[in-house]
């Protein structure tokens, strides 16, 4: 007991890694604000290839748009993965980054569908971020009370960025129409009138890149030893700015005082260290956070249970459920916008309720650019203040169940705002954001630490979150896709509702996924066993008076030998 709570004590006091986690946040940003910015006008970009022959197909290509990049991304978000583990993260999302500003770019740039088309897929075939972020997260957080406030950060980081991303997206796509005074007809603006958004997410986007080339760490225990260029520019360029540069001397001083502090630190501390020959050979205190650098090729690694058997049933649970769950709320995405674009229509048939009925919104970039802007406020209000203090007390097991038996009743429901009266029709559309806000802000950050903790190892969970990252990409491209057909053929049958009962199904398919999914028998709990086992052997050797005893008579010898020793030397 003692030694647990030793155990307890020393994680509790491990620091949190604010400065990295920030730096990794101000890379992560980026990638939403490009990827939320062609939200408000993708539905006007397909209206204006003139590829459809009746405004109800819009939503198929819109939807084939916004899976292109989830298809691609699910091609290669394994093999991400496990380059991940044998190169490290850093360079893994630096690419991805680099993936996302080449995209945007050519995306700004399509002329017609199929360049478009190309774009995405091509963002989404450089981009294996998602399982590789989590992973990193995970290298970075070590100690499980921490948990709650780590796994916030990256959807607060999204929810910021869905801010951002929408906003730019519908104030600045087809500039020549809503700026007339300052970009002119005839101009590339008037050409391309998509490109501005993308241009200016390109440069965000390159600038994350640089942050993360700069200044982000690795996180691979087995990499992050290595020498960074990129790190040492870094610090270089910190050292000019902040004017703290010092001599060559003074630097090699500090860097030598380092090097002894790291050899006397704990984390670097041999197993049964001894300060000198003459000292008791008594194995040293563990440390709960130390983490060996471990050998690939050594056969006991290779036969361990942790490196053979790393899809347990519980991962495999936890990643279906992912893979659920971005599915529908994928569909709810790519639907909300199209919904709110949907002109009413003007001759419609008799509507027959409870299911029957046709109508839209028939809002400009502009609005619709608004709404995904509010919804990205409160997504980030709900991730600061709601989400830490619900998972304390229900757990993520159980808040996870929650959210997800709840799910189909979002989905049944929202097709019923047209309905509404139009003066609550608005009112409607913000509160069924908000409602949706709230659950996905809690359900991502809850089943990211469930998979976490049911890894059976470190070393695999590179490949574990590529595998998720795959699964939930396969979901989003099937998402908007089969959803745009569903709301299309729902238009024409005269059921505004269809796409959306057939995502409430989907999800009750997750609800009853979250039932068999426990959080136990997990890496977190078999490394707590295994400290406090460590710790209670510590203690019974201390408190072992016969080897105490044993130790000191065969230290005896040594000492009547030592004079014997000093007279030779003399």
């Amino acid at each position: 007991m003692a030694g647990a709570q030793q155990t307890s004590s020393r994680k509790r006091t491990q620091p949190f890694p604010t400065r990295q986690m920030t730096i990794l946040a101000l890379c992560r940003i980026c990638e939403p604000i490009a990827f939320m910015s062609i939200f408000p006008y993708v539905y006007f970009m397909i209206k204006d290839f003139g590829v459809t022959q009746h405004e109800s197909e819009i939503s198929v290509y819109a939807g084939m748009v916004t899976s292109a990049f989830a298809f691609a991304e699910f091609s290669s978000g394994v093999a991400w993965g496990r380059l991940s583990d044998r190169i490290g993260r850093k360079p893994v999302l630096l690419t991805g980054l680099a993936g996302t500003a080449l995209s945007m770019l050519i995306f700004g740039f399509a002329p017609n569908l199929p360049v478009a088309l190309l774009a995405r897929a091509l963002g989404g075939l450089l981009n294996g971020n998602i399982g590789v972020l989590q992973t990193t997260v995970a290298e970075m957080v070590t100690v499980k009370e921490h948990q709650p406030r780590a796994y916030t950060i990256m959807p607060f980081v999204w929810c910021l960025g869905s801010i951002l991303g929408p906003t730019l997206g519908g104030a600045l796509a087809r500039p020549v129409l809503s700026y007339p005074e300052l970009f002119h007809a005839g101009s590339i603006w008037d050409r391309f009138p998509y490109l501005l958004p993308n241009l200016v997410c390109t440069m965000i986007v390159t600038c994350g890149v640089g942050i993360g080339i700069l200044f982000l760490e690795e996180t691979h225990e087995e990499k992050k030893h290595r020498r960074d260029p990129g790190l040492e520019a870094g610090k270089w360029i910190l050292s000019k700015v902040t004017r703290c540069a010092e001599s060559k001397s003074s630097s090699e001083k500090e860097m030598d005082l380092d090097e002894v502090l790291s050899l006397l630190s704990d984390d670097d501390q041999p197993p049964n260290y001894r300060t000198n020959e003459s000292s008791l050979s008594i194995p040293s205190t563990p440390s709960a956070d130390r983490q060996e650098v471990l050998d690939l090729n050594d056969s006991r690694i290779a036969a361990s249970p942790a490196a053979t058997k790393a899809f347990t049933r519980q991962v495999v649970r936890n990643i279906i459920g992912y893979g659920i769950l971005a599915y529908h709320t994928m569909t709810f995405d790519a639907m909300l916008p199209t919904l709110l674009s949907t002109e009413p229509p003007e001759n419609p048939e008799p509507w027959k309720l409870p299911f029957k009925f046709v109508s839209g919104y028939g809002l400009s970039t502009k609005q619709i650019g608004v709404v995904l802007s509010v919804q990205g406020i409160y997504s980030m209000i709900a991730t600061i203040f709601l989400f830490p203090i619900i998972v304390r007390r229900l757990g993520a097991l159980g808040l996870f169940r929650a959210l997800a038996i709840s799910y189909p009743i979002l989905y049944i429901s929202t097709p019923y705002l047209v309905l509404l009266p139009d003066k609550l029709k608005m009112a409607g559309v913000y509160g069924v954001v908000i409602w949706k806000c709230t659950f996905a802000t809690m359900a991502y950050p809850s089943n990211a630490i469930l998979l976490t903790n049911s890894a059976p190892s470190l070393l695999m969970l590179g490949t574990i979150n590529g595998v998720a990252a795959s699964t939930a990409s396969l979901s989003r491209a099937f998402g908007p896709t089969v959803s745009g057909f569903l709301f299309s053929a729902g238009l024409r049958l005269g059921y505004s509702g269809l796409a959306w009962w057939c995502s409430a199904v989907i999800s009750l398919a997750g609800a009853l996924i979250s039932l068999r999914m426990t959080d136990k028998g997990g890496r977190m709990d078999v490394d707590e066993k295994i400290d406090e086992d460590r710790d209670l052997g510590f203690e019974e050797q201390i408190l072992d008076h016969h080897a105490l005893d044993s130790a000191i008579a065969a230290a005896e010898p040594r000492r009547d030998i030592e004079p014997l020793d000093n007279n030779i030397i003399k």
